[in-house]
């Protein structure tokens, strides 16, 4: 493979990375709506280092299980700044 293959490539699987983190927003946001309608607490960090901890065992690499933490951790707190700006 070629070295513009590979960028290709590379390019093509950062777009879905930044589909799938859209997707998620979209995903989040409905379900803070639904929460705020039924009297839900909007955060959940048991469930939060849940996801991590079923995602680290889900993981089959090359991205380490510290990677994975990092990784998600990042997610959550874009999902909360994108969501209510903090």
């Amino acid at each position: 493979m070629t070295v513009g293959e590979y960028r290709d490539q590379i390019a093509a699987a950062d777009r879905r990375l930044l589909a799938a983190i859209n997707e998620r927003l979209e995903l989040v946001r409905a379900l803070h709506e639904h929460k705020r309608a039924e009297g839900i607490p909007l955060r959940d960090p048991e469930r939060e280092q849940q996801l991590v901890v079923e995602l680290q065992a889900a993981n089959g690499g090359p991205l380490s299980s510290a990677g994975v933490a990092e990784l998600f951790r990042h997610v959550l707190d874009l999902t909360r700044k994108e969501l209510h700006g903090s």
